[in-house]
């Protein structure tokens, strides 16, 4: 039987995107099968069209997110969750005054986004 693999700590700032707030873990990097973004936008913020061949989760955790899923519309707050299926347009903007912190959850190893424009 193979050892199990030491667990990893990895530090929040090694995974910022540019000189903003959000985050971007990749799975495959560190032996995980999900990838993630915590994101932490201002208000009117937020990632135009796009979509993933594979699920992704959304838990909200401070703010209000105004959710585009295909052709509907959710407004979700926190401790709601929404969840897109593979192949399917989505996006989402800060539709509160304050900040929206949410974690999206890409049911993959990797990140894959074909975007709208």
């Amino acid at each position: 039987m193979t050892p199990p693999a030491p667990a990893e700590l990895i530090p929040g700032d090694s995974l910022v995107i540019g000189t903003g707030r959000t985050r971007r873990f990749v799975g495959r990097e560190h032996g995980a099968g999900v990838s993630y973004f915590f994101v932490d936008n201002e208000p009117g913020e937020g990632p135009g069209l796009h979509w993933h061949p594979y699920a992704e989760t959304w838990v909200v955790l401070d703010g209000v997110a105004r959710i585009r899923i295909g052709e509907q519309t959710l407004v979700a707050r926190p401790g709601d969750t929404a969840t897109v299926p593979a192949g399917v347009w989505h996006g989402f903007t800060n539709a509160g005054e304050g900040r929206l912190r949410v974690l999206c959850i890409h049911a993959s190893d990797v990140i894959i986004q074909t975007w709208a424009e």
